[in-house]
This record gives structure tokens, sequence and C-alpha cells, in this order.
């Protein structure tokens, strides 16, 4: 996986969670808290999440087939979409679950310490693995706002650990919250309503997540920066008149295609045009070199032709 896709941020993250896992579930075995339990749940979730995202950046690095002549380079959107579902299946499910059940039948937080032991840990180790997943994101999101860059970005890995640091935290909140007030008011129902606030937070995350990925999985055409470069990269080239019309396709973050119809001078010969079309693709890869894959189809240009 490359530097963009975060694979500091993502070991930094998976870290945080085992350790943060194990602890929680210490937590909530010694206080019975169902907030505990259910950010032990998350943070294995989180652990399994981030699992996902290497095992896609690993068989996203395959040399292509005759089968997959264009590589393998969505295997990681695959994965983080596959995230977003665990996300919600997981950890979001068996919050709500664990919530209304709490509800219905509450009891009473024994041995608070631990409850606030760990997530005190639990909320330093996730501000860590949150620092480092923003240090990250500011190296290659540029002058974008935070939203777009999460709702933008080509590489799926930095806003779903984003995305997932930003609710641990505030999952973490919402347990402390939940802890506290059924601690201080000797109501278990605290608890519960705790364990459902984690569970509703994780719900709207996965359908966040869920939603960016799929329109990544099903195919997302270059930005319309990128495409005004290659469209002036094409246009610079003295044997291209101009582009009748062009297509992109992300193969990967990494990796674009680009195919076009170049309007070239009727009086050209084979040989011009070919000199002309090897011009363009160079042109093309120094302004935008994530674009790898180009075919350029040259073409009369009609519309000139019959004015």
């Amino acid at each position: 996986m490359s530097a963009s896709g975060g694979t500091k941020a993502i070991v930094a993250a998976l870290i945080a969670n085992m350790s943060i896992a194990v602890a929680k579930f210490v937590a909530a075995f010694f206080t019975g808290s169902s907030s505990m339990l259910a950010e032990g749940i998350h943070s294995v979730a989180d652990s399994g999440n981030q699992l996902l995202l290497l095992i896609g950046g690993k068989r996203a690095q395959r040399a292509r087939t005759r089968e997959h002549p264009f590589g393998y380079g969505r295997e990681r959107y695959f994965y983080a979409f596959v995230v977003a579902v665990v996300l919600f299946t997981i950890g979001a499910a068996f919050s709500l679950y664990e919530g209304v059940h709490k509800i219905a039948d509450p009891h009473q937080v024994e041995a608070p310490i631990w409850a606030f032991s760990v997530l005190i840990f639990a909320i330093i180790a996730e501000a860590f693995s949150f620092r480092t997943a923003i240090k990250e994101s500011n190296a290659v999101r540029g002058t974008q706002s935070w939203t777009s860059f999460i709702r933008r970005s080509k590489s799926p890995e930095l806003p779903v650990i984003l995305l997932e640091d930003l609710g641990a935290l505030l999952g973490l909140v919402f347990a402390l919250f939940g802890v506290t007030m059924a601690v201080v008011t000797g109501d278990g129902v605290w608890d519960g309503v705790g364990t459902l606030m984690i569970g509703v937070l994780l719900a709207v995350i996965a359908v966040v997540l869920a939603i960016e990925t799929k329109s990544l999985l099903v195919g997302e055409g270059a930005t319309p920066q990128m495409e005004a470069d290659i469209r002036a990269a094409l246009e610079a080239a003295d044997e291209v008149d101009r582009v009748i019309h062009m297509r992109t396709l992300h193969l990967g973050p990494e990796e674009l295609l680009v195919a076009a119809k170049i309007a070239v001078s009727h009086d050209d010969t084979a040989a011009e045009v070919a000199r002309g079309i090897d011009e363009a693709e160079r042109r093309i890869r120094e302004a935008v070199p994530i674009a790898r894959v180009i075919y350029l189809e040259p073409d009369l240009d009609r519309s000139r032709a019959t004015v």
C-alpha cells in the first residue's frame, strides 16, 4: 500500500484498538456495564476492520492477469466497503440490542473505578490513534475541508480510519456519560442509554462509510481539476486540434484510466498522428502522474468540417 493509503494510521489504530478491547472487556466483567461491553465489541470490530484494510492493501498489489487485465487496485474499495458492513452489523447492531436489553432490565454498575480507569486509558489511546490519522491525512488532503476530503478521497483507508477513530472517541464519551450517570443516580437505565447512543453513532458512521465506498466501488472518474489538466495536456500537443470527448475511471486510488477521442488534421500522415499521440500521452503523464492507462483515438473534427 502506498504512503497515501495510510498504512501508518491503520497500524496505529490497530494497536490502540486491540489493547483497548482487552481493557474494556476486563472492565465490563468487573462492573457489569453494558456500555463497557458495547465499547469492547466496538473495539474488536474496529480491530477487525483495520486488518481488513491491511489485507485489501496487500491484495491490491497483485500483478495483472488475463482475467483482470487492469489489475486489482479496486480491491481496496471492496475491503473498505466490507468494513462499513462489519461496523454496522457487529458494532451498531450489538450495541443497540444491548442498550435496549439494559434499559428493559437495568442493573447497577459495580466497581465503577474499573470503568472510569479503563475509559480514561481508552480515551488517551484513541486520541493518539486519531492524532496519527489526522497527521497522515493532512499530508495528502491539501486545502480541502475535512468533509470534502472524506467525500472525495480516492484512497479509502484514511477516511475510514478517521471516521472510525472519531466514532471511537465519541463512543467513549457516551460510555463515560452513561456510566457516570448510572453511578451518580444509582439507576442502571443510564448505562443502557449510553449504550444506545453508541449504537446510533456507529450506525450513522457505517452508513456514511457505505455510501462513500460504494461510489468508489462502482467506479469514479478523475476530479474536475485532473480532467482539466488532462484536457490541457492533450490540446497542448501540436498534432491535436481539440478533445472531442474524454472519459476517466479510477482503477485504484493511484491508477487512472484515460480514454479520449482527439481531433487531428485531415492532412496529417499516419506517422505524424502517431507521433502526436505519443507526445500527448507523455504530456498527460507529466501533468497527472497517476494516469497510467491511456487510450487515445484519433478522428477528424467533423463538427468543424461541416461549418
